[in-house]
């Protein structure tokens, strides 16, 4: 299981979550190796998860965690050169000022995207070590093998999912 610590940004006011890889050794948490494939649900009909599909999926969820980390850091950067670009704002015309507000506003909804992403990565992978990988938290059914394979921070069926977009 990961430590997660709560760190606000400077430029950007708003609170980031940092952590480490999951099942760091002797944490007491449990890593993809320990997992049992026989205790994930699957749906009527599909084969039932194999330990290198765990592993593969566990694999999978830590790189694009470390791939978020990384973005986020990358936009937290681009967001202060721009902060400090607009208090440089003297004698920019109008076009200027506001190019320059589209170009923070920007960097702000990918930072604010990647920050939920590493938010959902961090879960499923806490579910993956845990408890409650792949039951639906709508219905208590299966999300589905293939599902979780294609999406695998998914917490809904595919049911329940389409009845959650409808609304």
């Amino acid at each position: 299981m990961s430590t997660t610590r709560r760190k606000t940004s400077t430029s950007t006011g708003r609170v980031a979550a940092t952590s480490r890889k999951h099942a760091p050794a002797g944490s007491g948490a449990r890593g993809a190796e320990s997992v049992d494939p026989a205790e994930l649900p699957v749906r009527p009909g599909e084969d039932a998860w194999t330990t290198a599909e765990v592993a593969e999926l566990h694999q999978e969820l830590n790189e694009d965690a470390d791939r978020l980390r990384t973005e986020i850091a990358a936009a937290e950067l681009a967001l202060n050169g721009l902060m400090r670009d607009s208090n440089d704002g003297a004698g920019d015309d109008q076009v200027d000022a506001g190019t320059k507000n589209i170009s923070r506003e920007s960097e702000l909804a990918l930072a604010n995207n990647a920050r939920d992403s590493l938010a959902q990565t961090e879960r499923a992978l806490t579910r993956l070590e845990g408890v409650g990988f792949g039951v639906c938290e709508s219905c208590g059914q299966a999300v589905g093998k293939a599902r979780l394979q294609a999406f695998p921070r998914a917490t809904l069926c595919v049911t329940c999912k389409a009845k959650q977009e409808r609304r």
